[in-house]
Protein backbone atom coordinates (compact mmCIF):
# COMPACT_ATOMS: atom_id res chain seq x y z
CA UNK A 1 0.00 0.00 0.00
CA UNK A 2 2.90 2.52 0.73
CA UNK A 3 4.15 1.94 -2.67
CA UNK A 4 1.31 2.83 -4.48
CA UNK A 5 -1.13 -0.33 -5.89
CA UNK A 6 -3.41 -0.22 -8.67
CA UNK A 7 -6.17 -2.78 -7.67
CA UNK A 8 -7.01 -3.28 -4.14
CA UNK A 9 -9.88 -6.51 -3.09
CA UNK A 10 -10.99 -6.10 -0.11
CA UNK A 11 -13.39 -7.24 2.69
CA UNK A 12 -15.48 -3.78 3.86
CA UNK A 13 -14.05 -3.87 7.41
CA UNK A 14 -10.52 -4.17 6.69
CA UNK A 15 -10.49 -1.74 3.79
CA UNK A 16 -12.76 0.63 6.80
CA UNK A 17 -9.50 -0.06 9.36
CA UNK A 18 -6.90 1.40 6.83
CA UNK A 19 -8.28 3.96 5.91
CA UNK A 20 -9.24 4.90 9.61
CA UNK A 21 -5.59 4.53 10.32
CA UNK A 22 -4.50 6.31 7.51
CA UNK A 23 -2.57 4.04 5.34
CA UNK A 24 -4.86 4.09 2.40
CA UNK A 25 -6.61 7.66 0.38
CA UNK A 26 -9.62 6.55 -1.71
CA UNK A 27 -9.70 10.05 -3.36
CA UNK A 28 -8.04 9.50 -6.44
CA UNK A 29 -10.05 5.91 -7.43
CA UNK A 30 -11.41 5.77 -11.16
CA UNK A 31 -13.61 2.07 -10.67
CA UNK A 32 -15.61 0.76 -7.72
CA UNK A 33 -16.49 -2.92 -8.30
CA UNK A 34 -18.76 -4.51 -5.49
CA UNK A 35 -19.25 -8.58 -5.93
CA UNK A 36 -22.44 -10.00 -4.56
CA UNK A 37 -23.88 -6.80 -4.29
CA UNK A 38 -27.14 -7.73 -2.80
CA UNK A 39 -24.88 -8.95 0.46
CA UNK A 40 -22.65 -6.02 0.21
CA UNK A 41 -25.90 -3.69 0.57
CA UNK A 42 -27.37 -5.33 3.58
CA UNK A 43 -28.33 -3.72 6.40
CA UNK A 44 -24.95 -4.82 7.71
CA UNK A 45 -22.59 -4.03 5.17
CA UNK A 46 -24.29 -0.86 3.63
CA UNK A 47 -23.08 1.88 6.09
CA UNK A 48 -19.56 0.45 5.99
CA UNK A 49 -19.70 0.57 2.03
CA UNK A 50 -21.07 4.20 2.11
CA UNK A 51 -18.32 5.23 4.82
CA UNK A 52 -15.70 3.71 2.34
CA UNK A 53 -16.78 5.90 -0.92
CA UNK A 54 -18.39 8.64 0.45
CA UNK A 55 -15.46 10.44 0.26
CA UNK A 56 -15.08 9.19 -3.42
CA UNK A 57 -18.12 10.28 -5.02
CA UNK A 58 -19.84 13.44 -5.45
CA UNK A 59 -23.05 14.68 -6.22
CA UNK A 60 -23.30 15.28 -10.05
CA UNK A 61 -20.12 15.02 -10.82
CA UNK A 62 -18.72 13.57 -13.76
CA UNK A 63 -15.24 12.50 -12.50
CA UNK A 64 -17.12 10.01 -10.17
CA UNK A 65 -15.21 6.14 -10.55
CA UNK A 66 -16.77 4.16 -12.65
CA UNK A 67 -19.02 1.57 -10.73
CA UNK A 68 -19.42 -2.12 -11.40
CA UNK A 69 -22.16 -4.00 -9.54
CA UNK A 70 -22.47 -7.81 -9.87
CA UNK A 71 -24.89 -10.58 -7.48
CA UNK A 72 -26.45 -13.71 -8.74
CA UNK A 73 -30.02 -12.32 -7.34
CA UNK A 74 -30.84 -8.03 -7.31
CA UNK A 75 -34.02 -7.91 -5.55
CA UNK A 76 -35.47 -4.76 -6.35
CA UNK A 77 -34.07 -2.83 -3.50
CA UNK A 78 -30.49 -3.84 -4.46
CA UNK A 79 -30.95 -1.22 -7.53
CA UNK A 80 -33.02 1.66 -5.03
CA UNK A 81 -29.76 1.79 -2.85
CA UNK A 82 -27.24 0.90 -5.43
CA UNK A 83 -28.77 4.90 -7.52
CA UNK A 84 -26.59 6.22 -5.06
CA UNK A 85 -23.29 5.08 -6.71
CA UNK A 86 -24.27 4.68 -10.26
CA UNK A 87 -25.44 7.24 -12.75
CA UNK A 88 -29.23 7.92 -14.21
CA UNK A 89 -28.33 6.19 -17.12
CA UNK A 90 -26.98 2.81 -15.65
CA UNK A 91 -26.67 0.00 -17.64
CA UNK A 92 -28.47 -3.84 -16.63
CA UNK A 93 -26.94 -6.33 -17.91
CA UNK A 94 -28.82 -9.47 -16.78
CA UNK A 95 -27.00 -13.23 -17.89
CA UNK A 96 -30.49 -15.35 -16.92
CA UNK A 97 -33.30 -13.41 -18.55
CA UNK A 98 -36.64 -15.53 -18.29
CA UNK A 99 -35.37 -18.86 -17.43
CA UNK A 100 -37.57 -19.92 -14.97
CA UNK A 101 -34.59 -23.16 -14.81
CA UNK A 102 -31.63 -21.39 -12.82
CA UNK A 103 -30.51 -25.07 -11.67
CA UNK A 104 -28.72 -27.77 -13.44
CA UNK A 105 -31.02 -29.74 -15.40
CA UNK A 106 -28.92 -32.81 -14.51
CA UNK A 107 -30.03 -32.51 -11.09
CA UNK A 108 -32.58 -33.85 -9.18
CA UNK A 109 -34.43 -32.20 -6.32
CA UNK A 110 -36.07 -34.27 -3.22
CA UNK A 111 -37.89 -32.30 -0.36
CA UNK A 112 -38.37 -34.97 2.87
CA UNK A 113 -40.23 -33.87 5.79
CA UNK A 114 -39.64 -35.34 8.71
CA UNK A 115 -39.53 -34.61 12.73
CA UNK A 116 -36.31 -32.54 13.87
CA UNK A 117 -35.51 -35.63 16.46
CA UNK A 118 -35.56 -38.05 13.49
CA UNK A 119 -33.21 -36.18 11.06
CA UNK A 120 -29.77 -38.02 12.39
CA UNK A 121 -31.44 -40.95 11.62
CA UNK A 122 -32.97 -40.14 8.54
CA UNK A 123 -29.96 -38.06 6.73
CA UNK A 124 -27.48 -41.38 7.57
CA UNK A 125 -30.29 -43.36 5.57
CA UNK A 126 -30.44 -40.71 2.73
CA UNK A 127 -26.83 -40.79 2.29
CA UNK A 128 -26.62 -44.43 2.24
CA UNK A 129 -29.17 -44.64 -0.57
CA UNK A 130 -27.88 -41.76 -2.70
CA UNK A 131 -24.66 -41.44 -2.19
CA UNK A 132 -23.74 -45.50 -1.39
CA UNK A 133 -20.30 -46.01 0.76
CA UNK A 134 -17.76 -44.40 -1.79
CA UNK A 135 -19.79 -41.25 -2.87
CA UNK A 136 -19.28 -37.92 -1.10
CA UNK A 137 -21.77 -35.71 0.82
CA UNK A 138 -22.26 -32.20 1.45
CA UNK A 139 -24.87 -31.45 4.32
CA UNK A 140 -26.05 -27.28 4.98
CA UNK A 141 -26.96 -26.41 8.63
CA UNK A 142 -28.33 -23.04 10.37
CA UNK A 143 -25.99 -23.17 12.97
CA UNK A 144 -22.44 -24.26 14.42
CA UNK A 145 -23.95 -25.99 17.02
CA UNK A 146 -25.96 -28.67 14.58
CA UNK A 147 -23.22 -28.71 12.78
CA UNK A 148 -21.53 -30.06 15.35
CA UNK A 149 -23.57 -32.08 16.98
CA UNK A 150 -24.90 -34.04 13.56
CA UNK A 151 -20.87 -34.65 12.82
CA UNK A 152 -21.12 -36.63 16.02
CA UNK A 153 -24.42 -38.41 15.99
CA UNK A 154 -23.63 -42.37 15.55
CA UNK A 155 -26.91 -42.43 13.09
CA UNK A 156 -24.44 -41.10 10.19
CA UNK A 157 -22.48 -44.34 9.73
CA UNK A 158 -19.97 -42.61 7.41
CA UNK A 159 -17.13 -40.53 8.25
CA UNK A 160 -18.26 -37.10 8.64
CA UNK A 161 -16.63 -34.00 9.84
CA UNK A 162 -17.82 -29.95 10.43
CA UNK A 163 -17.19 -27.02 8.96
CA UNK A 164 -17.87 -23.44 10.22
CA UNK A 165 -17.03 -20.16 11.54
CA UNK A 166 -15.59 -20.97 14.85
CA UNK A 167 -13.04 -23.56 13.13
CA UNK A 168 -9.87 -21.67 12.42
CA UNK A 169 -8.75 -21.09 8.80
CA UNK A 170 -6.03 -23.58 9.22
CA UNK A 171 -8.15 -26.42 9.55
CA UNK A 172 -10.54 -24.99 7.75
CA UNK A 173 -8.27 -25.63 4.76
CA UNK A 174 -7.04 -29.16 6.07
CA UNK A 175 -10.70 -30.31 6.39
CA UNK A 176 -11.32 -29.52 2.68
CA UNK A 177 -8.58 -31.13 1.49
CA UNK A 178 -9.22 -34.52 3.53
CA UNK A 179 -12.69 -33.95 1.87
CA UNK A 180 -11.68 -33.39 -1.72
CA UNK A 181 -8.98 -36.41 -1.48
CA UNK A 182 -11.74 -38.75 -0.16
CA UNK A 183 -10.21 -39.26 3.65
CA UNK A 184 -13.74 -38.50 4.73
CA UNK A 185 -17.28 -39.21 2.70
CA UNK A 186 -19.64 -36.14 4.80
CA UNK A 187 -19.17 -32.99 5.12
CA UNK A 188 -21.35 -30.87 7.48
CA UNK A 189 -21.35 -27.75 7.03
CA UNK A 190 -22.88 -23.71 8.06
CA UNK A 191 -23.26 -21.41 5.10
CA UNK A 192 -19.14 -20.73 5.59
CA UNK A 193 -19.23 -23.26 2.92
CA UNK A 194 -21.80 -22.02 0.26
CA UNK A 195 -19.36 -19.84 -1.97
CA UNK A 196 -16.84 -20.10 -3.80
CA UNK A 197 -15.80 -24.19 -2.95
CA UNK A 198 -14.41 -26.39 -5.92
CA UNK A 199 -15.31 -29.40 -4.78
CA UNK A 200 -15.70 -32.18 -7.59
CA UNK A 201 -17.17 -35.54 -7.62
CA UNK A 202 -20.18 -34.66 -4.87
CA UNK A 203 -22.76 -36.91 -5.12
CA UNK A 204 -25.32 -35.38 -2.57
CA UNK A 205 -26.11 -31.99 -0.98
CA UNK A 206 -28.38 -31.97 1.50
CA UNK A 207 -30.18 -28.68 3.04
CA UNK A 208 -31.49 -29.30 6.79
CA UNK A 209 -33.64 -26.77 6.35
CA UNK A 210 -35.15 -24.87 3.57
CA UNK A 211 -32.63 -22.33 2.17
CA UNK A 212 -33.40 -18.74 2.95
Amino acid sequence: LKSGIDILVGTPGRIKDHIENSKLELSSVKHVVLDEVDHMLDMGFAEQVEEILGSSYKKGSENNPQTLLFSATCPRWVYDVAKKYMKDEYEQIDLIGKKTQRTATTVEHLAIQCRSSQRAGVLGDIIQVYSGSRGRTIVFCETKREANELAMNASLKQDAQSLHGDIPQKQREITLKGFRNGVFEVLIATNVAARGLDIPEVDLVIQCSPPK
